[in-house]
């Protein structure tokens, strides 16, 4: 005759009430994986949705700050795979741990004579002189500019 789990009977080590300690310990922990699984899904699913709505957002800019906003967005996702793109006062920024380490905010949309590529506190960018970039102007995305933001971004989260 085989046993069935939970049967009482003496080899699965349960009682007539029940599940044997190693299959409740095993049953907690299939149902961690599970749990823990779909908040993986989750975070994923967040975090695409996330970034759609950035693509979105750029590809509403007037054409001048849309093509500064993809070049920024391209600089930034490549130099600093971490970071993941979401909205951050309704214009593109980048985070890491859920925590904006920096942004771009379009002039156009802000009406604004420029647009601004910034960074937060997260940015690891303290400088011992006491002195350290925090925000630019951007007009253009001259080949030193973009040096430059791929520098100062891979810095930042180093």
């Amino acid at each position: 005759m085989n046993a069935v789990p939970g049967s009482g009977d003496a080899e699965s080590g349960a009682t007539g009430a029940g599940f044997s300690s190693a299959e409740r310990a095993a049953m907690k922990e299939r149902a961690a994986e599970l749990k823990a699984e779909k908040r993986r899904g989750r975070a994923e699913e967040k975090a695409a949705a996330e970034e759609q709505a950035v693509h979105e957002r750029i590809a509403e800019m007037p054409e001048s700050d849309r093509a500064l906003a993809e070049r920024v967005h391209n600089l930034v996702t490549t130099a600093a795979s971490e970071l993941r793109p979401k909205l951050w006062y309704g214009q593109p920024a980048y985070a890491r741990d859920g925590k904006v380490v920096c942004f771009f905010r379009s002039g156009q949309m802000d009406k604004s004579r420029y647009s601004v590529f910034g960074f937060n506190e997260e940015a690891n960018l303290d400088d011992s002189s006491g002195l350290w970039p925090t925000s630019f102007a951007l007009t253009t995305m001259t080949d030193d500019a973009a040096a430059t933001i791929r520098d100062l971004v891979q810095r930042a989260v180093a």
